[in-house]
C-alpha cells in the first residue's frame, strides 16, 4: 500500500507502507485539508483555528518541518453589496488543485465562503478569482452543511490546463474553458429536492458534495450529491441522476478509477438529519459498468452496529486504481489493495476524520 496521510480534528497523521503511523504534526489542532503537490513536491496543511482563524502550513522535506506560508484574503466587502448575505473573510480552506502543463506553477485553492483562489508562488501569497467572485450568481448560493457557501471540488482537465471545474456546496457545478478569466454554470439535470419544485432544477442552487473527474475519460465526471449520484459523460453539459443503488444514494465522498470511467465508488448513508450509515452497516458502494449495476463491498468492515460517517475527502484512490483508503468520524481508517474487494483496518483510535490522500 502507498502511504497515506490523514488530516483529523487533531492533527496530521502519516501512514507507512507497513500501516503503522511513522510520523505525526499539529497535533492537538483541527487540520481540515492535506495537499501533496505533483510537480513540487511541496505539502500543505491547512488548520482551522475556529475563533483564532484558518492557518496554512508548507513542507519541503516530507512533513518533517513546517512552516507558516500565505493564506487567502478577501478584500474588503465593499458598501454597495450590502445584498451579499454572504462573509467577505476566510472561514475554511476546503479544496487544493494544481495546474499543468504551462500552468503548472498554478495552486487552485477553494474555500468557504465560497472563493476561489491562486496562487503561483507555492502559497506565498494568493489572489482571489473575481471573475467567479463577482459573478451577480454567487449571491444565491448558500450553505447546505456549513453555515456559508463553500467550493470543496476542483478537478483540471488532464487534456487541457485551462478547463477547469468547481464544486460548489450550494451553488453547484461551474466550468471555465479559459483559465478562471469567465465561467459559467455546468449543473444541467442535478436535482435539489430541498427546493420548491419550480426550482429543483435550477443549476445555481445544487448541493454537490463531491465531484471527480476520470484521468483518462476526463469527458466523464462522478458526482455525490445531497439528492443521490449523478454522472456527466460530456463535460457537464448534461448529468444524470443514478437512483437505483442499494442502500442508498447519499453520502459525502466519491472515486473514480484513474483509468476506467465506468468504475466508481462510494459510502453511502442516511441523509438530511441522520447522516448514519443505513442500518447501521459499513459499505462501500461500487459500479464497474458505469452505474447501470452496484454492488456493496463490505469484507473487511466491521459488523453492524458501526455508525462510521465518511466525509467528502476522507476516501481516496492511487493512479493505479487499485489502493483505496478512507477515514471516518469515529477516527477509523481503512485500506485496499484491491480495489475494494477486501479492506484492512488500519486503525480505530485517531481522532475523527477530516480528510486522507495517498502520498504518491
Amino acid at each position: 500500500m502507498p502511504k497515506i496521510a490523514v488530516s483529523t480534528r487533531k492533527g496530521l497523521f502519516f501512514i507507512d507502507e507497513n500501516k503503522s503511523i511513522y510520523q505525526s504534526a499539529f497535533l492537538g489542532d483541527p487540520v481540515s485539508l492535506f495537499y501533496k503537490d505533483p510537480h513540487s513536491g511541496i505539502m500543505y496543511a491547512a488548520l482551522d483555528h475556529g475563533h483564532f482563524g484558518v492557518k496554512l502550513q508548507r513542507s519541503h522535506n516530507g512533513g518533517v518541518d513546517w512552516e507558516e506560508c500565505g493564506c487567502p484574503v478577501y478584500p474588503e466587502k465593499p458598501d454597495d453589496a450590502e445584498d451579499d448575505k454572504n462573509p467577505w473573510s476566510l472561514k475554511l480552506i476546503w479544496a487544493f488543485a494544481s495546474g499543468h502543463g504551462e500552468n503548472a506553477n498554478q495552486l487552485w485553492c477553494g474555500t468557504i465562503p465560497g472563493g476561489l483562489f491562486l496562487s503561483t508562488d507555492n502559497g506565498d501569497t494568493w489572489s482571489l478569482n473575481e471573475s467567479l467572485w463577482n459573478s451577480s450568481q454567487r449571491k444565491e448560493w448558500f450553505g447546505g452543511g456549513a453555515d456559508h457557501p463553500g467550493i470543496h471540488s476542483i478537478c483540471i482537465d488532464p487534456r487541457n490546463e485551462n478547463h477547469i471545474f468547481v464544486g460548489v456546496s450550494c451553488g453547484g457545478v461551474w466550468f471555465s474553458s479559459d483559465a478562471g478569466e469567465t465561467w459559467a454554470p455546468r449543473a444541467k439535470g442535478m436535482r435539489a429536492e430541498y427546493m420548491p419544485p419550480d426550482q429543483a432544477y435550477n443549476e445555481n442552487i445544487q448541493d454537490p458534495h463531491c465531484i471527480v473527474q476520470c484521468n483518462s475519460n476526463p469527458d466523464v465526471l462522478w458526482c455525490q450529491h445531497h439528492n443521490g449520484i449523478f454522472k456527466t459523460e460530456d463535460a457537464g453539459i448534461n448529468w444524470t441522476e443514478i437512483s437505483d443503488v442499494d442502500p442508498s444514494t447519499f453520502g459525502f465522498a466519491c472515486a473514480v478509477d484513474p483509468s476506467n470511467a465506468d468504475k466508481a465508488w462510494f459510502i453511502p448513508a442516511i441523509k438530511d438529519e441522520k447522516r448514519i450509515p443505513v442500518d447501521g452497516k459499513l459499505v462501500v458502494t461500487y459500479t464497474q459498468d458505469g452505474g447501470k449495476t452496484f454492488n456493496s463491498l463490505a469484507n473487511g468492515l466491521p459488523p453492524a452496529p458501526a455508525y462510521d460517517l465518511v466525509y467528502r475527502h476522507a476516501l481516496t484512490i492511487d493512479a493505479s486504481g487499485q489502493h483505496l483508503a478512507f477515514g471516518s468520524t469515529t477516527g477509523s481508517v481503512w485500506s485496499s489493495e484491491n480495489a475494494g474487494d477486501s479492506w484492512t483496518h488500519i486503525s480505530g483510535h485517531l481522532p475523527p476524520v477530516y480528510a486522507v490522500d495517498f502520498l504518491g
